[in-house]
């Protein structure tokens, strides 16, 4: 059994770090509020006071929290993860962050002789409760290869993309399909709405055939119940669309679809609903046509 630090205790977090204390790993945790692990708390895991701390004595410290600057100050800040991290230790961020951020912690822990993956996330709530993540890995073959049994009881789909950054960016070509694919969703339900269709109905056949995906599957069954709640934070897809613009921009590539659904997306923030799950966006784009 391996010794893990974990941080961040969130929507996702919770269920994949229950995974690994399930399978028997002793795990030392840090998240923001301590009620928010207490789920975790009780299936055996040890409170600490810092991020920092929950690395010491750890083979493998796992990271998911909201944004990059939390990323940035959980790593790289004084007594953060990469300073107390012993050498041969396994960092790995499963935030969604930047792609250049990855680089630099990489570095910075190889230079102290600690090993840094970049292995952010997809399939929201629902995969990480069920073990059935798909797990986008940046970051050396040794580290990746000893972190495949932790990764497992996590993920279904796991691959190594390339080296620092890698996972980052293929996160980012998996969230900029999500945010084309749901405007497709919201818009084709608002429109079965308004044309008097039942809605689970409709997605029993068009979820079945050309225009079948996850999103519709999933978060469209989501809204045909108002079901609202996040498996995945609209103020972080936000987050995420800004991040593949700028590197998009950076890149001299043109995503006018991109740029096109974060306004919707900023819509909704702009509406109250950050803190809504992404298929909130239904609800923001009803209330835009409500005074039609």
């Amino acid at each position: 059994m391996s010794r893990i630090g974990w941080v961040g205790i969130g929507v996702m977090g919770r269920s994949m770090c229950g995974h690994l204390l399930a399978a028997g790993h002793e795990v030392r945790v840090f998240t923001r509020t301590k009620a928010s692990a207490a789920g975790v708390l009780e299936a055996g895991a040890v409170w600490c006071d810092r991020p920092g701390d929950v690395a010491e004595g750890s083979d493998f410290v796992f990271t998911i929290v909201g944004y990059p600057s939390d990323v940035r100050a959980v790593y790289l800040d004084e007594g953060g993860l990469v300073d107390r991290a012993a050498p041969g230790t396994v960092l790995v961020d499963m935030t969604t962050s930047e792609p250049a951020l990855a680089v630099e912690i990489h570095q910075a822990a190889a230079a102290r002789g600690v090993h840094a993956l970049d292995a952010p996330v997809s399939g929201g709530d629902l995969g990480a409760r069920n073990a059935a993540l798909a797990i986008m890995v940046g970051g050396g073959q040794e580290p990746f290869d000893r972190t495949v049994p932790l990764f497992e009881k996590m993920g279904k789909n796991i691959r190594l993309m390339g080296g620092p950054g890698a996972g980052q960016h293929t996160k980012m070509s998996n969230q900029i399909l999500i945010a084309g694919t749901m405007i497709g969703v919201v818009e084709s339900l608002l429109y079965a709405v308004r044309a008097g269709l039942d809605v689970d109905a409709v997605i029993d056949v068009i979820g079945s055939g050309a225009a079948g995906s996850w999103s519709i599957n999933n978060l469209g069954r989501r809204i045909a119940k108002d079901d609202f709640d996040p498996g995945f934070y609209i103020k972080h897809f936000v987050k995420d669309m800004g991040i593949a613009l700028a590197e998009a921009k950076r890149m001299r590539i043109s995503l006018p679809g991109l740029a096109l659904v974060e306004q919707l997306y900023v819509a909704a923030m702009a509406q109250g609903l950050e803190n809504m799950g992404t298929q909130a966006l239904y609800t923001a784009l009803k209330n835009i046509n409500a005074a039609r």
